[in-house]
């Protein structure tokens, strides 16, 4: 009787422990939960800003791949690439269809009128007004103008200069200021944009104004020292952060400052390492820059030094933000966080870091390493808006060479040029046109046009007719094709975008040429696995002359070579258009003084385009004994250069502001080339012709 008492009791007291272990245990999950909100959504707040729209003002970068962040994310906050609408200004009441007239630029193109200097200015903005008066975009005509420029002068502080009689309240004007300027130009802007270093992201227009990067007083007017990284992959040993400092020095500190906060002072480190004064480029992965904007021209020198700028609560607007994406470059973090993103800086994968790393070597050598590249970005910007849906997408923006060596003119779409095949998957298709270059007009190249137009891949031959006869009316019957175009007797003139041409791939060539058919596909096959370089079958190489002090370049036969000759060469038709509107007019004239100097200028631009080496390919020594002596000075396919032609090199190299050609000891031969089979197994047989 007792147990069937005590029973009912020991089940009430065993269903109440039961109910107070699930409260329990509902608490303790209850407080997990809110311990790991709180510990994460600060993160996840860090590491994923609002995503930049395309066209305006992008917001601040992120870290984490999409896929991610689709659980964390609100909807609609995710916003899709394509293009958007310019957004309305937060500092003011101007925006892009306000406030600026596109009509002007549909008649006469995107032309830039420059007002003179009203008062005293520096020699450096003196060399920017020569760069901007030297460029394809300006006009001496104020009233065939698309844009109008005022570049601030160097008036005493406090002081503004008088606004020009064209000012029209500012409407299609833009005002440039490279470094801080002394005026404050709150009442007298009007209607007029404001191209403006490091402007605060309260007073930034976004979709009008453009936001330039904090250039020192010294940064070079062209070219540009390249960047500094030599090995993207983190090295052992190398700090992983660096913090900028006063004074241009940068603070670093290894993997052990996990407490380490923002003035730089390390606790728990025995005491970051300070980069000497003279050394300004830090040397970590990352560099961590304050948010205030006397830090923000720090933001240069991580680029260029490939350290990936992590930016702690900026209040800055980030230079070409319109334009440039910059999650592949810079990451952002809030400065009230320093655990939690010295924990994440040390968990990002080395791919990730890879990435970005490399992003920055592109981004500063495509826009920031020269004043000059920062003026034609602004007006390029620009350019796009008055462009609006045709404009150039963000792929030619963010991808080599970078949308200043993209033309617009030439085309928007990336399938179009020579650098984006290997990112669509790609290559190019169709077949080439044969440029042949006719001088003097007992040079008719009769024979050549036989032997080019036996080619499988021939699509048509034309003729560059350069004499002061009248070309002959009557051709050799080709397979292909074959049409006569009058030149102007300059040595530019082969180089000049021609309508007639219909294919990617040209095949420029001399009328004393020598050339097989089979050496002819098999350049073409090269060429198109690598459409972006030059493929050519003679080849000169430069050097650094001590004893005259500067550069030369020789056609001595030697195990390297940075050059192809033009003479026989194929090459993308784009660098046509390049060659035409993209070079200065000075380095043109130059080309046209002393012929030579064509093949020099044409190899110029194709490697300060793509950074690499052109491509050689096997040539017959047999041609060089069949073929006729030259007239003295004329172009030859092996022809030592010239004395007087010597200079031209060292004259370029002071126009590009550095020495763009790069070496290369490689030569792409067939499969089987010279193997000791029999000759019915080999594709080119005619090229080991005895």
């Amino acid at each position: 009787m007792p147990l069937l008492l005590l029973l009912p009791v020991a089940l009430a007291m065993g269903g109440h422990m039961q109910s107070w272990r699930r409260k329990s245990l509902w608490l303790a999950l209850s407080a997990s939960w809110l311990l790991i909100l709180l510990g994460v959504f600060p993160l996840l707040r860090l590491a994923v800003p609002a995503r930049p729209r395309a066209r305006a003002s992008q917001g601040w970068p992120r870290w984490l791949d999409a896929e991610l962040l689709q659980s964390f994310s609100q909807p609609g906050e995710l916003l899709e690439d394509g293009p958007q609408p310019p957004q309305a200004p937060r500092g003011g009441s101007c925006n892009w269809g306000a406030c600026f007239d596109a009509s002007k630029c549909r008649d006469g193109g995107f032309k830039v009128f420059v007002y003179p200097a009203a008062g005293p200015i520096s020699e450096t903005r003196r060399r920017i007004l020569a760069s901007i008066e030297g460029s394809r975009y300006h006009t001496v005509s104020p009233a065939e103008a698309c844009l109008l420029l005022l570049l601030s002068s160097d008036t005493p502080a406090g002081q503004c200069e008088p606004v020009p009689a064209q000012w029209d309240e500012g409407r299609n004007h833009l005002v440039l200021n490279l470094h801080p300027a002394p005026c404050p130009r709150t009442v007298q802007l009007g209607q007029a944009m404001v191209a403006k270093a490091s402007p605060t992201v309260d007073t930034f227009r976004a979709g009008f104004d453009v936001a330039l990067p904090l250039l020192p007083e010294a940064h070079p007017l062209r070219g540009g020292a390249p960047g500094q990284l030599q090995q993207h992959s983190p090295r052992p040993g190398v700090a992983l952060l660096a913090l900028a400092g006063e004074r241009g020095r940068w603070h670093t500190a290894g993997t052990n400052s996990s407490a380490c906060p923002w003035d730089g002072h390390c606790e728990q480190d025995h005491g970051p390492k300070q980069t000497p004064p003279g050394a300004l480029l830090p040397s970590a992965t990352f560099c961590l820059i304050p948010g205030r904007s006397p830090d923000a021209w720090h933001f240069l020198q991580a680029l260029q030094a490939g350290c990936i700028p992590v930016l702690l609560s900026p209040h800055w607007e980030l230079p070409f933000s319109e334009v440039i994406d910059w999650t592949k470059a810079a990451i952002v973090a809030d400065e009230r966080l320093p655990l939690q993103v010295l924990a994440a800086l040390q968990e990002m994968p080395l791919t990730r870091v890879l990435a970005l790393r490399q992003q920055t070597q592109f981004l500063w050598d495509a826009y920031f390493s020269s004043v000059e590249k920062v003026i034609h970005t602004t007006l390029e910007i620009i350019q796009d808006r008055i462009f609006g849906a045709s404009a150039r997408p963000s792929l030619l923006w963010n991808s080599p060479p970078g949308a200043l060596l993209a033309l617009p003119t030439f085309s928007t779409s990336p399938v179009d040029f020579p650098f984006y095949h290997l990112q669509q998957g790609s290559r190019p298709v169709g077949r080439f046109s044969a440029l042949i270059w006719v001088e003097a007009p007992g040079q008719l190249p009769l024979k050549l046009i036989q032997v080019v137009a036996g080619s499988q891949h021939c699509a048509q031959i034309l003729v560059l007719w350069s004499c002061e006869k009248p070309p002959p009316p009557r051709w050799p019957k080709t397979a292909v094709p074959l049409t006569v175009i009058g030149g102007h007797r300059k040595a530019s003139d082969r180089f000049f975008p021609y309508s007639a041409v219909s294919t990617d791939a040209i095949l420029s060539l001399d009328a004393h040429s020598s050339l097989s058919t089979s050496e002819v596909d098999f350049a073409f096959v090269v060429w198109q696995s690598f459409p972006e370089r030059m493929v050519g079958f003679l080849t000169w190489s430069h050097f650094w002359d001590e004893t005259r002090g500067g550069w030369g370049y020789t056609a001595e036969k030697a195990n390297e070579f940075s050059m192809v000759l033009t003479s026989a060469a194929f090459y993308h038709r784009y660098y046509h258009t390049l060659f035409t509107h993209s070079l200065p007019r000075a380095l043109r004239n130059l080309a046209d003084e002393t012929p030579t100097c064509a093949d020099v200028l044409m190899n110029f631009l194709v490697a300060a385009v793509t950074k690499v080496p052109p491509i050689k390919v096997p040539y017959g020594s047999w041609h060089q004994e069949a073929r006729p002596p030259l007239a003295p000075g004329s172009p030859g396919l092996r022809q030592e250069p010239q004395p007087a032609a010597q200079d031209c090199i060292n004259q370029m190299a002071a126009a590009f502001g550095h020495m763009p050609l790069v070496s290369s000891h490689l030569r792409l031969d067939p499969v089987l080339y010279k193997d000791p089979v029999s000759v019915l197994r080999k594709k080119y047989r005619s090229l080991e012709k005895p």
